[in-house]
Parts: structure tokens; sequence; C-alpha cells
């Protein structure tokens, strides 16, 4: 059973949310909290796989609850709630530890996806949310440094990196990209799981990325992932 902290100052929102993911099986609410600091307070009484939250809270936002937690808590996996509105918030959530990007608005299917994936240690971004990353970055690359030219600059500059790979990494990128977890690439490609996590490494490591959030986002802007 996936242990879930959810936090949202909206109590319709929280009840929405709650009913989906109990709806989906093997994931139970743990306890949930109506602004930033009471989300850090109850994140640390209760140690949950996965801290839900919602970027704009009071007393705390979530950008800084999200810090604090990934910082004390390493054995939580932290997600962020947010509308598409807000889709700048989230750019500056990835450096702050934060491996799930989920829309209010979303599908439910996808909610639920998404906190399983983050429990599982696997990055997972909504599609609308990771497209509008890319275009919200404005020529900041996803390792952080500037590639120039706008748009049409980073997807070349993306696509450069991606050529330096091996055309099996390059596989594996783009499942990454996807949101597939190690064994699901290991399945998809028929290999071993050890080896995927081989790859998944090499991967980051040649693309000079921090994390698998990271390595999607290079994975869109060069066009390795379908729509």
């Amino acid at each position: 059973m996936i242990r879930v902290l959810l936090a949202d100052d909206e109590a319709m929102v929280r009840a929405g949310v709650r009913a989906i993911l109990a709806g989906g099986g093997e994931t139970e609410v743990v306890a949930e909290a109506g602004d930033g600091r009471e989300a850090v307070e109850l994140a640390r009484a209760h140690r949950p796989d996965v801290a839900l939250l919602d970027i704009r809270m009071p007393r705390l936002d979530g950008l800084a609850a999200a810090e604090e937690i990934v910082r004390t808590l390493p054995g939580t996996a932290v997600a962020m709630l947010t509308t598409f509105s807000e889709r700048d918030y989230v750019a500056r959530a990835l450096g702050g530890g934060a491996t799930g990007f989920l829309l209010k608005s979303g599908d439910p299917y996808e909610l639920i996806a998404g906190v399983r994936a983050v429990a599982g240690g696997v990055a997972f971004l909504s599609p609308r949310v990771a497209r509008g990353i890319i275009d919200d970055l404005g020529g900041t690359g996803a390792a952080g440094g500037r590639t120039g030219g706008g748009r049409l600059g980073r997807e070349a500059a993306a696509r450069a990196r991606a050529a330096q790979l091996s055309p099996r990494e390059r596989e594996v990128l783009g499942l990454v990209g996807q949101g597939l977890s190690n064994p699901e690439i290991a399945a998809r490609l028929h290999l071993v799981e050890g080896t995927v996590k081989a790859y998944v490494s090499a991967v980051l490591e040649r693309l000079g990325v921090r994390n698998r959030v990271q390595a999607a986002i290079v994975a869109y802007e060069a066009g390795m992932v379908g729509e």
C-alpha cells in the first residue's frame, strides 16, 4: 500500500483527490494538510511514501515545503499538484527535488499513475505540464545552461545531446521520456532490470542531467516522445 500525504488549502480539492486515489486501490491517504508548514510537520510525523503538494498554499508554499521534505525525509517522494496556468512554478520545483508534476484538472488515471510512479522512484510528468515546462524554459536547457535561439535552439541542442548516445541509450531515453519505470523498460526492450538501471545511469551522465525528470525534458525537446 502506498502511503500518501495530501496537502492543499482547498478542502474540496483534497476530497476529490482523496476519492480518486481511493478508487485506484493500492493507495492510502494517511494525512491531510491545509498549508505548507502543516504538510512538512505531518510528513515528519507520518513519513509517507509520497507527499502530494499543491503549489500555492498559505504559511509555506508548496515549493518551499517540497524542498524541506526532500531535504529532511529522503524516503518520501514529492509530487506537485498544479494547474496549467502555474506551469512556470513547476520548472522551479525541478531543482527542489520534486519528481512528479500532476494537473488538478487532468485525467484521474493520470493522477493515480503519477503517484504510483513517484512512489516507485520514477519521475512522472503530466504530458501537458512537460510541454509547458519546455515552452517556459526560455532558452534554458534541462541541465540549467543557456542554449540560445529560443525554442528552436533548445530543440537543436537537445537533438545534438541525444545524438551522442548509443542507439540503445537513445531507446532507453525515449522510454524514460514516456514515464516508464526500469522494470517496464526492461520488459519493453527484453533486458534484465540491472542492465536497464546501468543504461539509465549512463544516459544521465552523458546528458549532464541530475535526474530522470531532466532527462525526460531532453527527450521531449529532442522530439523523442510521441504526443
